[in-house]
């Protein structure tokens, strides 16, 4: 059983498609696109009645291409990998490394399904399907996808834990073209799975994760986190950038906090009430109490940080 992860990086443990279960979903997606096919090409032959020989033939190849070929590419692109009958028995395709498929992948499945599916009627996606360690068809091994199921029993699933709200927006800038699908995936799995390693064992990997993806972006490793905290803020940040790539999400989403967390003003809401008269012969200790009010002020804020609010995050010590 292969362990990855959704599209989101948060389930593990998700397992590669059985062969009977994808050629049912192949076969409900090819029942749905020839209904589809024989009702534009009946529209066709009814509005093109008038034309020559050579114009039907060309638009019946045109018919053909659009709905068997350009069909099932448009629905997976939009899905983001879930056509109708892989939605109706819980699969979905995904990337190597666990993320959302795109127009690319899904142009690549559907030029080369049309060989290995629709002109061999399938043998040669079943043959590779046996094949492969992790059920992949050749469409699959070019696009550099998977078929996953998505639906596994609750208690199996685990959890990337989220970095710390104060992290957010901190590695925006930074360039995630050149990091390797197959490093993500480790980062996400590690991630997942910290807690369950030796402390040791824990800290080490974390360590070479983290220069591997420092190498991978060109920017150093913050002297001032751990290697957890920063391979996850810095998968959180593919996650947001990914999101909005995809739902068209505009901003980053800002951090969460606890209930009942410390929350320092940046300034007064109201001015100082002036003393009343009773108390106007201790104005010299009343300002001397508000000046050291004021000092203190910045050491609140340096001090900040060791109180922000539990995110569930907790890095190997």
């Amino acid at each position: 059983m292969s362990e990855l992860v959704t599209g989101e990086a948060v389930a593990l443990e998700l397992r590669p498609a059985k062969v009977p279960s994808r050629a049912l979903a192949v076969l409900l997606d090819l029942v749905v696109a020839m209904v589809a096919y024989i009702g534009v090409t009946i529209v066709l032959v009814a509005s093109t009645s008038s034309l020559d020989d050579a114009a039907q033939v060309a638009l019946s190849i045109a018919s053909f291409l659009l709905v068997l070929v350009g069909g099932p590419i448009a629905v997976e692109t939009l899905s983001h990998g879930r056509s109708l009958g892989k939605l109706a028995f819980g699969l979905r395709v995904v990337r190597d490394d666990g993320g959302p498929i795109r127009f690319r992948h899904a142009l690549v499945r559907g030029a080369i399904g049309v060989v290995e599916i629709l002109m061999t009627f399938g043998v040669v996606a079943c043959i590779a399907s046996l094949v492969s360690a992790r059920g992949r068809r050749l469409g699959d091994v070019f696009a550099g996808t998977l078929v996953v199921r998505e639906r596994i029993p609750a208690g199996r699933t685990g959890f990337v834990p989220p970095p710390p709200p104060w992290l957010a927006g901190r590695f925006a800038e930074l360039d995630l073209s050149a990091v390797p699908d197959g490093l993500w995936l480790a980062v996400r799995q590690y991630l997942t799975r910290m807690q369950q390693l030796d402390p040791r064992v824990s800290l080490d990997m974390a360590q070479r994760l983290a220069a591997d993806l420092a190498a991978g972006t060109g920017a150093p490793v913050p002297h001032d986190l751990p290697p957890a905290v920063f391979l996850a803020a810095v998968v959180h940040e593919r996650q947001t950038r990914e999101a909005r790539q995809a739902f068209g999400a505009s901003g980053s989403p800002s951090p969460v906090t606890q209930p009942g967390a410390p929350v320092i003003p940046a300034s007064p809401s109201s001015p100082p009430t002036p003393p009343s008269p009773a108390t106007a012969g201790s104005a010299t200790a009343t300002v001397g109490t508000q000046g050291s009010g004021r000092a203190a002020e910045p050491q609140v804020a340096r001090e900040q940080p060791a109180d922000r609010p539990a995110t569930g995050f907790a890095p190997p010590a």
